[in-house]
């Protein structure tokens, strides 16, 4: 008994210490990731974790529900595809052709309302935001300077630092892109309650501009950009511009820092799979919504196009492959979160789910997509069954553990 009652001393003793260097260290917000993710079960961010942040409503107006296609879920998934969904924990498949929704799964208790956390699929919602404030002369062009809005960049390499540049990622930011590491800027910006704080205290130590480099505090500094220069939250500008717009049936939530604070713009919009896919549709339509121009057409033009020749993978805000010869251009999420855009065949691709295919330095889309689009095609008749990337196989345990370093 008096062992026990020395070694729950001890415990306390020991945890309160702990706690006291977290903060003592500044990297108290390591509590809260402690909290969400690993008494969870998890071992990173996952789908359903809005549940356990603040969140910021984006509200929905009248619904435009998707038409069904008169071939509705005749044709089942492919062998391939269905191994796929279930290695990689795959929630939502859609394949959505000439505007009508041709092919719908859900799994592992989802369904077509459920809401899950988009991550970086964020990105391109933002930038679609950062056009449409430069269509309504909110935002000057491109161009613009950061330093315009915030005076903190109005120096060095960062006074050159334009809102183009947040949006394509050649801001020459000095920020770690790594998931994994509890210390890392972003999980910071994850978990801390002080973003602007946070993304303001990232230094831009090269030239931007000059070449492109995928960071996730480029899209938050854009985000608060557009805060100040339309005036609003970036949920509700959003939700009036595009979200109503597009006839969205359900209302979304975007992830907050604090209660009242910012969007964690760079991830955590939470929403559906038949909403997201209304990003698709308006990008295929090249910005025009049934009849309502959202968007420029050059300016989807220019979100769809690379911006660097040598990085011919991203344009602004969106990634982009030349695939069975045909241009695509998708959306994409931290754990294999896709909108997938095909414009020659009318066809949008969405997939949500719990983990994504291999990430490798050899090619920067992940092969998990070439699963989603191949099937897709082969269930179409698009394809024949021997074309495509080959047959797609689950990660070895050193495939794993490299995909959980980067």
């Amino acid at each position: 008994m008096k062992f026990l009652k020395k070694f729950l001393i001890f415990l306390i003793i020991t945890i309160a210490v702990i706690v006291a260097l977290l903060y003592i260290f500044n990297v108290d917000y390591l509590l809260k990731a402690v909290r969400v993710v690993y008494l969870n079960g998890k071992t990173t961010a996952f789908l359903d974790d809005y549940e356990y942040f603040d969140n910021r409503v984006v509200e929905a107006g009248t619904a435009q529900p998707w038409a069904t296609d008169k071939d509705y879920n005749k044709v089942p998934a492919t062998q391939r595809l269905e191994d796929a969904h279930k290695t990689l924990g795959t929630v939502a498949y859609l394949i959505i052709k000439n505007d009508s929704i041709w092919h719908e799964s859900y799994y592992d208790g989802y369904g077509k309302d459920s809401k899950t956390n988009s991550f970086s699929m964020a990105k391109s919602i933002v930038s679609a935001a950062l056009f449409k404030a430069i269509m309504e002369g909110k935002v000057k062009s491109l161009d613009q300077k950061v330093s315009d809005y915030f005076p903190e960049y109005n120096h060095g390499y960062a006074a050159e630092l334009t809102v183009g540049d947040l949006s394509s990622m050649a801001t020459g930011l000095d920020w770690g892109e790594q998931y994994s590491s509890p210390f890392s800027v972003t999980t910071r910006a994850y978990f801390d309650d002080n973003l602007r704080e946070t993304v303001l205290g990232v230094k831009v130590v090269r030239e931007p501009g000059r070449d492109f480099e995928y960071v996730s505090g480029a899209t938050e500094l854009l985000a608060m950009v557009l805060e100040k220069a339309t005036g609003q939250h970036l949920s509700d500008y959003v939700s009036e511009k595009f979200w109503k717009p597009m006839g969205a049936e359900n209302p979304a939530l975007w992830q907050l820092d604090e209660p009242g604070g910012i969007e964690k713009a760079y991830c955590c919009f939470a929403s559906n799979a038949r909403d997201f896919a209304r990003f698709g549709k308006l990008f295929l339509h090249e910005g025009n919504w049934n009849g309502n121009q959202i968007l420029d057409t050059t300016a989807v033009k220019t979100m769809v196009t690379a911006r660097f020749p040598a990085s011919p993978q991203y344009g602004y805000g969106w990634w982009l492959n030349y695939y069975l010869n045909r241009k695509m251009y998708y959306m994409r999420g931290h754990l294999g979160q896709f909108v997938i855009v095909v414009p020659e065949d009318n066809v949008i691709i969405v997939r949500l789910g719990h983990t994504k295919g291999l990430q490798t330095e050899k090619d920067p889309h992940s092969n998990d997509f070439y699963v989603y689009v191949d099937e897709a095609y082969k269930m179409m008749g698009l394809i024949k069954e021997n074309e495509g990337v080959g047959n797609y196989k689950p990660l070895t345990k050193e495939e794993e553990e490299q995909q959980e370093n980067k």
